[in-house]
């Protein structure tokens, strides 16, 4: 395809199908028996700050709270592009968010398949047009599985479910008046599927110098047409949508692209064309008692995510919960058509509409004419599944176009992922540090501030950062600023990092009771910090986590959110891992990518541990 509030939405139960192929892949040891002593620590006693527990977990949902985030349906013109997967992650990373919640969250993606465009690409091809559209649409769906996309709903516009909503939809807003047969003369992009004003079309000049009108939105080439069809009363909408707007600020984020639909509907709003003659486009739904005429694409296309709810039955439930992933390109036609189609068939606006801008590379939008599209499938292959996911999702800002290079992606993920988070990982779990390899046991005594203790004023802000870093990240991961959530996390880690480097357990004597106490002390808060990272990055690099918490010996009930209790034996309480084995040793959290060679081999992973 081409709100009323912001997202404090709880929902969805976690489910089962997303963690199965990765739980088999790691043996976890179950817990061994549990040690305590809070004779010196009943509370945060001996910390020069006190400690906010409130920001540990957020309260489940109840049974009835539900949770339902789409992407846009993508146009099966051709193949997907590094912008598809983009969207994909993003729709994907809140909604394992969410059942890491414990929400009964439902996550849509699919392909669209009808329209002009799409017919004759077929024609050319020779095809007829659902062998065409469904190569392309297995396509989307390969990509999606490569790269771990966790979706409960793909749907096709060509599905027989979906041509029965159209219906449905067509005619509860020609019962209502909404629909009126007339004719429609003005400015048609092909290209886009879209109707334009005058304002929004301007001159140009093609590549052989002849004049043309393209569109000031896309830069595509537009033509006159004048066709009988049917149209849509979208006049009648330009007050109800600011109404709906002013009313729900958070409707539309972030806040530049709600400030725009403002903007646009400063103007007066043209009745819509919603239909297209079928002597010109067959491939298509008919309207309804009129077999002469097609429904328009993007009606057609805008009703999936009523179709995936459960549209005509049973759709109140799902619907009142929708929250829409779009592309800043195709924002006019989710923010300003499909609530005018929505308020018209007497059905809410989606919760919220989240926008995010463009990739670009060397500050060029991707385009198949420049030869500068990024193939997701041939990345994901050479970066990793998690490699591709974590740079889209740390370097991906969504109010401002961000630029794509190879040599980026391995700056980041060498400096994160294998060398930040990786080399934590390997030093706090390697024979050398903990011979063990257990969970080690906690000093209280050691870890207080004043006479006995060794911990430093830094360990202090380590230990509060970490406490309050699941509400910072839970709170982006909300607004979809997930470059926000793996800053914060990736703080954290530096800092845990730090920590190690500041106290050099590897220096202290084994021999010495008071030394071997403070090791394993030592050990036990970076595992602790490690735990709540691997916690906290599931919805991001799913793959990445799974390793982490298996090597930490956490088990698959224990990496809700609602687990997010760092180092409870500092508050007086029991750890319900301390003294019990770590998992396997499965080899390197990350491998460290080597710079691309001149002649585009894949880089080679090297296998030196940190």
């Amino acid at each position: 395809m081409r709100n009323p509030c912001r997202f404090i939405i709880r929902n969805y139960s976690v489910v089962p199908r997303l963690s199965t192929r990765l739980f088999a892949q790691c043996h976890v040891p179950q817990a061994g028996p549990q040690r305590l002593d809070v004779g010196h620590m009943s509370t945060y006693q001996g910390y020069p700050h006190r400690l906010d527990v409130r920001h540990m977990s957020t309260p489940p949902p109840s049974d009835e709270e539900h949770f339902f985030i789409t992407t846009p349906i993508f146009y099966v013109n051709a193949s997907p592009h590094l912008g598809h997967l983009y969207s994909a992650v993003t729709a994907d990373c809140l909604h394992r968010y969410k059942l890491l919640q414990g929400f009964k969250s439902k996550f849509s993606t699919g392909t669209d398949e009808h329209g002009l465009k799409i017919q004759q690409a077929a024609e050319s091809a020779g095809k007829d047009p659902l062998i065409f559209c469904t190569d392309v649409s297995e396509r989307f769906k390969r990509l999606f599985v490569q790269c771990n996309i966790s979706y409960t709903d793909y749907i096709r516009t060509s599905d027989p479910v979906h041509r029965r909503a159209v219906e449905r939809f067509w005619t509860v807003l020609q019962d209502k008046g909404l629909i009126y047969k007339g004719s429609y003369e003005g400015w048609y992009s092909m290209q886009d599927e879209s109707f334009l004003t005058p304002s929004q079309v301007a001159d140009a000049l093609d590549s052989s110098g002849k004049d043309i009108k393209i569109s000031l939105d896309s830069g595509h080439k537009v033509e006159w047409m004048k066709e009988e069809n049917y149209m849509f009363r979208l006049s009648a909408f330009r007050r109800p949508l600011l109404a709906w707007l002013r009313g729900n600020p958070g409707a539309i984020q972030p806040e530049r692209f709600y400030q725009d639909v403002l903007q646009w509907l400063q103007e007066e709003l043209p009745d819509l064309s919603v239909s297209r003659q079928r002597s010109r486009l067959q491939w298509g739904v008919p309207v309804p008692g009129d077999p002469q005429q097609t429904v328009y694409v993007w009606l057609d296309a805008l009703v999936n995510y009523l179709t995936v709810a459960g549209y005509p039955d049973a759709h109140a439930q799902w619907w009142s919960s929708a929250h829409h992933v779009i592309g800043k390109d195709i924002l006019k036609f989710h923010a300003i058509y499909w609530p005018a189609f929505l308020l018209g068939a007497g059905l809410p606006p989606p919760r919220t509409i989240c926008v995010h801008s463009h990739w670009t590379v060397g500050g060029k939008k991707m385009s198949k004419s420049v030869g500068n599209v990024v193939d997701p499938v041939e990345k994901s292959g050479r970066f990793g599944t998690d490699g591709l996911r974590y740079f889209l999702l740390r370097q991906g800002v969504p109010d401002s176009d961000c630029d794509y290079n190879d040599a980026k992606v391995l700056k980041v993920l060498n400096a994160e992922l294998a060398d930040s988070l990786g080399g934590l990982l390997n030093r706090c779990t390697a024979p050398a540090l903990n011979p063990a390899q257990r969970y080690p046991p906690f000093c209280p005594e050691l870890f207080a501030a004043g006479s006995g203790g060794r911990a430093t004023a830094d360990d202090w802000r380590l230990l509060e950062a970490v406490h309050g870093l699941p509400a910072v990240v839970g709170r982006h991961y909300e607004t979809l600023h997930a470059y926000k959530a793996l800053e914060a996390v990736g703080g954290c880690v530096r800092l845990t990092n730090g920590f190690v480097q500041r106290h050099a357990p590897w220096k202290l004597d084994r021999g010495d009771e008071g030394d071997r106490r403070w090791l394993d002390t030592l050990l036990h808060v970076a595992l602790e910090c490690l735990r709540t990272y691997g916690l906290l990055l599931q919805p991001a690099v799913p793959e990445t986590a799974h390793r982490l918490l298996c090597r930490l010996g956490v088990g698959p009930g224990e990496r809700s959110w609602s687990a997010l209790s760092f180092l409870p034996r500092a508050r007086g309480m029991a750890c319900p891992f301390e003294g019990r084995a770590l998992g396997a040793d499965c080899g390197l959290l990350f491998s460290r990518l080597e710079s691309l060679d001149t002649d585009d081999r894949k880089p080679k992973r090297t296998l030196k541990r940190a």
